[in-house]
């Protein structure tokens, strides 16, 4: 027990330092909790053998994952994404697979052999991929998309993985009767339930498959039938803490189910996930689930970091680095060709490329798998596995290739798309046409005024204009295309760019040759306000600012106030706020953090409490 809290401090204590330095370096927490392993086991030493043994509970972090992903696919969603599963994620795996094994058979391997490793390392991490692109916010691009459906794809596909390797068995190239009684001392114990384990681990691999087959439809039939009365069961009692405890028995029933026939945990969770997707409890399951999984999925790549065996890689550094490098090359050229074929362009077909080219973390599930159907030797699964945690450890690196080639990209595409010819001339313009842009420009032109509408993505314009709102390409922070706008003779300016950085150096630019315009500017907090109040602004708009006015007068609508008063309410806080705002403007310096600025934090305290007063007035005046 001491023994096991010490290592447990040990293990946490490091991610606590490791990540938020990572997270700080843009690297993303994968690479802090892989780093972190590394410090703790093969430089400092401070976890040695007794990580084997903590890496089988960290394994519920990738086992938690992989229900949730089960509990997001219904099976609607499945069918309405068949073509890109089938597209993109099978010819990923068929492509892959055959080329590992193709060069695989090239050194020498038999064929087995060379099948089981090519369909070891076919496969992508989903943790990496998924927790990078959520960190990124690049889930909702094409590349994002793509790559979700090709991660969808293998997750399915270890499924069948898993019922083919005992098969490879068959051939009998390979023979190892001590990896079986390796796998006995060092894997889970099973109390009375040990002999069902040593029953298992006996029989032929026929009965091998037509055991994992039996097992699978039984979870699939026991959660399509069984979760519903147990749910309704303990909703009886009205206690929060029993769904926790009977969505986590759901996940370690199941898990261990799987362990006791010798298959993946993650397989049996994955699956349970699917088949509980249409269940009205769904959303339960996933908040009781979702804060254990974060945390021993990070405890995962803390003992995948630590478990690295370095001596290998000492003993031969050219050869594993070179496989490493060459399998991140390999799957690169597949996923780029794939990515061409299925016409993605530009950052969408790196991401595609780049993020999905290293090995997941399946691959230690079937590396160990397969050395325990004797399909592989102890000594091809630890390179295999070093090569592995070696390509793991290389994709985030790969994702900050990603960003640099992307830049590159999207500066290329604008270099090469041809600015519109702007034919016209208006009093008002506005640059960008983004969600803000769009609903300043539908007022404006629907009150009868000719507006004149610049954005930099083609893309956007050309949407505009499929619902009859005239736009130009080009960048309006080009002093050539603003003045093409007729910007000599425009009486209003509306800034609402995205890259709050270009909209100031528009406002500047446009303030320094035109005194006389009145600029209207879009911006994201107060900074942004006083900087582009600095600029030369007129008129600046928040973006969240009306519509968190507008939420504050309805919850004092519903806490005493009448309608009239609420509203002015938030007039008065509106007033209140725009006098501040610009007062506050002259005491901000940009080189001085808000916290660490005496005279803007004091003025800051003297509006606070006379905008208390003036709302306290009319609250007392409701009252009375």
């Amino acid at each position: 027990m001491e023994s096991f809290l010490f290592q447990a401090t040990i293990y946490l204590g490091i991610a606590v330092i490791a990540v938020p330095i990572a997270m700080r370096f843009g690297l993303g927490s994968v690479l802090g909790y892989l780093l972190a392993g590394i410090i703790i086991g093969p430089m400092l030493g401070f976890v040695g053998t007794e990580t084997q043994s903590l890496q089988h509970f960290a394994e519920f972090g990738v086992v938690m994952m992989m229900f949730l992903i089960g509990l997001e696919l219904e099976p609607r969603a499945l069918w309405a994404m068949r073509h890109r599963l089938i597209g993109l994620g099978g010819l990923q795996l068929v492509l892959t697979t055959g080329g590992i094994t193709a060069i695989a058979l090239y050194f020498q391997l038999p064929w087995p052999q060379a099948l089981a490793v090519g369909l070891t390392l076919a496969l992508s991490s989903t943790a990496i991929v998924l927790q990078t692109l959520n960190e990124k916010n690049l889930m909702q691009t094409n590349g994002g998309r793509a790559s979700f459906s090709v991660l969808l794809a293998q997750d399915i596909a270890v499924i069948p993985i898993l019922a083919l390797l005992p098969l490879l068995a068959l051939t009998g190239v390979y023979n190892e009767p001590a990896a079986a009684q390796i796998a006995s001392e060092h894997g889970p114990k099973f109390g009375p339930f040990e002999p069902i384990n040593t029953w298992f681990s006996a029989l032929s691999p026929f009965g091998t498959t037509f055991v994992t087959i039996t097992v699978i439809l039984l979870i699939i039939l026991g959660g399509a039938y069984l979760t519903r009365p147990l749910f309704r069961f303990i909703h009886s009692a009205h206690l929060p803490e029993l769904y926790t405890a009977l969505s986590l028995v759901i996940v370690v029933f199941i898990a261990a189910v799987m362990l006791l026939i010798g298959l993946s945990p993650a397989l049996g969770t994955f699956l349970a996930g699917m088949v509980l997707a249409n269940s009205e409890f769904r959303h339960q399951l996933e908040s009781d689930i979702a804060p254990f999984k974060g945390l021993l999925l990070g405890l995962f790549f803390i003992t995948v970091g630590a478990g690295i065996n370095f001596a290998l890689l000492i003993g031969n550094p050219i050869q594993i680095l070179g496989f490493a490098i060459m399998l991140l090359a390999f799957k690169f050229l597949v996923l780029f060709v794939i990515g061409f074929a299925f016409r993605l362009k530009g950052p969408d077909q790196w991401l595609f490329s780049l993020g999905l080219a290293q090995a997941g973390e399946f691959g230690f599930v079937l590396a160990s798998f397969s050395l325990t159907q004797n399909i592989i030797p102890r000594d091809l699964s630890e390179k295999i596995l070093l090569i592995i945690a070696l390509s793991m450890l290389l994709s985030p690196l790969l994702f900050l290739l990603y960003e640099f080639l992307a830049q590159r990209s999207k500066k290329e595409t604008k270099a090469h798309q041809k600015e519109d010819e702007i034919d016209e001339q208006n009093p008002i313009i506005i640059a960008g046409i983004g969600r803000f842009g769009q609903v300043v420009t539908r007022m404006v032109q629907s009150a009868g005024f000719k507006t004149t509408v610049l954005d930099h993505d083609l893309a956007t314009v050309e949407v505009m204009r499929k619902f009859g709102f005239k736009g130009f390409f080009g960048d309006p922070t080009r002093p050539e295309v603003l003045n093409a706008a007729g910007f000599a003779k425009a009486r209003v300016l509306v800034v609402a760019l995205d890259d709050p950085e270009a909209a100031l150096r528009l406002v500047t630019y446009a303030r320094s040759k035109r005194p006389d315009i009145h600029i209207i500017a879009r911006a994201r907090d107060r900074g942004d306000v006083y900087r582009l109040y600095a600029a030369g602004a007129n008129d600046i708009v928040r973006e969240l600012f009306d519509s968190s006015l507008r939420a504050g007068r309805y919850v004092l609508e519903n806490v005493g106030l009448s309608k009239y008063e609420a509203a002015e309410a938030e007039q008065t806080f509106k007033t209140h706020d725009r006098i501040a705002v610009r007062e506050l403007a002259a005491l901000y310096n940009p080189k001085i953090p808000f916290g660490e600025n005496p005279a803007y934090i004091e003025r800051s305290k003297e509006f606070a409490k006379d905008l208390e007063a003036a709302l306290l007035a009319i609250r007392k005046s409701s009252e009375n």
